[in-house]
């Protein structure tokens, strides 16, 4: 039982630390971002796996020679007061701390997911009551707004919104690729992996690496939705859309959370209006900087992604990836067992 308690300790600081810092600065994840995603997910959940399985572990071994014979027994041992020798106030700090962060976590996500859903009908029907649907386009509403705004709003009946000041900016092409985009959110789910990285977040705000994480798995939820977008037009358009969108003079650009999702996620980007003309110009502007925008701006990320596309990992890394993947779920439950 010690054994296993140090060793998903170890386990715990490692993907809490090191692991998450060495993936969110890797280049890797812009060539393949849906096994960047499933990484993501098994380091967050074999990192809260770890975390509270040593806490677990460690209080009970007083108790018993096993997890599952422990967990069993102590129920009763507590009740009627009878603790064993060598348990002491460490081991039941251990187990109070452990059951303390679980319903904290689970308590967190519950009160995230309610109040997305919440935002989201309210949002829902505000965007019912002042928008009028895009001819031609089924599912696609337009607001009245003079800022470029492109997002989606999943749901029972799921609906892209527009705004005028987005219509009268892009081509036809450039919508389309937009809308493409958008749907592309909704049909892949993205809002449910939003919802949980977010409510991670919340949960251990001191926490700096799950702030990298939900920065990280947004801008790869983006791309994998531009991967999708360039499928039906093709890199440049979708390219100038963002360039352009991200370039506008505004500063009311709206800012949504996980009930929502656009084409550029950010108030305003730090972007100069000059910058406005073709993506190839936006992007070739930006090249000498390429190392500091890339920590800043997701916009540069995703134009000069989509202007200098590199070739997908090869089948021989995804698999190994998602090896790892697997790996990292697998170990702390196989210590659990074993403990």
């Amino acid at each position: 039982m010690l054994s296993a308690s140090l060793t998903l300790a170890a386990l715990a600081v490692i993907l809490a630390w090191p692991v998450p810092v060495l993936l969110a600065r890797a280049h890797w994840p812009s060539r393949s971002p849906g096994v960047a995603l499933l990484l993501w997910q098994a380091i967050a959940l074999a990192g809260g796996l770890s975390m509270i399985g040593s806490l677990v572990t460690f209080g009970l071994i007083p108790f018993s020679n096993g997890l599952l014979s422990g967990l069993a027994d102590l129920p009763p041992l507590v009740f009627s007061g009878a603790l064993p020798a060598g348990a002491g106030l460490i081991h039941l700090f251990a187990l109070s701390s452990a059951a303390l962060l679980l319903a904290h976590l689970l308590l967190n996500l519950g009160v995230t997911v309610t109040r997305t859903e919440r935002q989201r009908r309210r949002h829902r029907s505000l965007v019912d009551l002042l928008s009028t649907p895009l001819l031609g386009q089924p599912g696609t509403l337009i607001l009245d707004s003079p800022a470029p705004v492109a997002y989606c709003l999943p749901g029972a009946r799921t609906v892209t919104v527009l705004s005028e000041g987005l219509v009268s900016l892009l081509d036809s092409d450039q919508l389309d690729a937009v809308i493409a985009h958008e749907r592309a959110h909704l049909r892949q789910q993205h809002h449910i992996l939003l919802v949980a990285f977010e409510s991670w977040r919340s949960a251990l705000p001191w926490f700096p690496i799950a702030t990298r994480a939900q920065v990280a798995v947004s801008l790869l939820v983006e791309m994998l939705a531009d991967d999708q977008s360039r499928r039906l037009t093709d890199s440049t358009t979708l390219a100038e859309a963002i360039a352009l969108v991200g370039s506008a003079e505004t500063q009311n650009i709206v800012r949504r959370g996980p009930a929502s999702m656009s084409v550029v996620d950010a108030p305003a980007y730090a972007v100069r209006a000059d910058k406005v003309g073709t993506a190839t110009e936006f992007g070739e502007d930006l090249q000498h900087d390429v190392r500091f925008a890339t920590s800043v701006d997701p916009v540069v990320v995703r134009v000069r992604r989509l202007l200098h596309p590199e070739l997908q990992l090869s089948l021989p890394a995804r698999t190994g990836i998602l090896c790892l993947a697997a790996l990292l779920l697998a170990l702390p439950a196989l210590l659990l067992l074993t403990a």
